[in-house]
């Protein structure tokens, strides 16, 4: 009878150590896939940032000029 808690963890638990894995492996990818795209809309980000701060300094000189 001592042999029946053993195997039953062994039946139980070997399967899920094998889904949880899986599931790791997957979270891993989706990570890398995720990270690429906030790199590239990082990127994005930054060349709009420096064509609104060079806009904002254009209306800023125009206005100087004006007066």
């Amino acid at each position: 009878m001592e042999w029946l808690v053993p195997l039953a963890v062994a039946v139980i638990g070997g399967p899920l150590v094998v889904m949880l894995q899986q599931f790791r492996k997957e979270n891993r990818e989706d990570h890398a896939v995720v990270k690429d795209l906030l790199d590239r809309i990082d990127g994005k980000v930054d060349k709009v940032d420096g064509k609104v701060d060079s806009h904002i300094q254009w209306h800023l000189g125009r206005r100087k000029v004006k007066k």
